[in-house]
């Protein structure tokens, strides 16, 4: 690649509580990527448009409110809208099992829990990008 992966990472919603948001964004500094966090409180149409301003490749939402149902969907509809096809999704923080299924299915890429080895996530990252982005 001619650049670093760059990674928005995005709290949405009322949740306070960024702890977690920044300890991946430090990793994946840390892994080599170019990361944009953009802070708490969030909207969807804000993390999207950051996302298109910023030209990542991948956009991370760490959500621990419970609202994480309806905020994916916003943002994956967003997401389609603005024909944001090659920008993958990933989320972290408290979503059960069932509901990580859904959001999965729905097209967010993975889910990554609380406790997540942060090698996995940039693993996985630079895998997905290395496949499905052009640059």
């Amino acid at each position: 690649m001619d650049r670093p992966i760059r990674v928005l990472i995005s709290k949405v919603g009322l949740d306070g509580h960024d702890r977690g948001a920044k300890v991946i964004a430090t990793a994946l500094r840390d892994a080599g990527m170019e990361v944009i966090y953009t802070g708490l409180r969030q909207t969807p149409e804000m993390v999207v448009n950051a996302a298109l301003q910023e030209d990542v490749d991948v956009i991370g939402i760490s959500i621990l409110s419970g609202a994480h149902m309806t905020v994916f969907p916003k943002v994956i509809n967003l997401m389609k809208e603005k024909e944001m096809n090659d920008v993958l999704l990933i989320g972290g923080g408290i979503i059960p099992d069932d509901d990580a299924v859904e959001l999965i299915k729905m097209g967010v890429g993975r889910i990554f829990i609380p406790g997540t080895n942060t090698h996995d996530i940039d693993t996985y990252i630079g895998n997905w990008v290395s496949k499905n982005r052009k640059f």
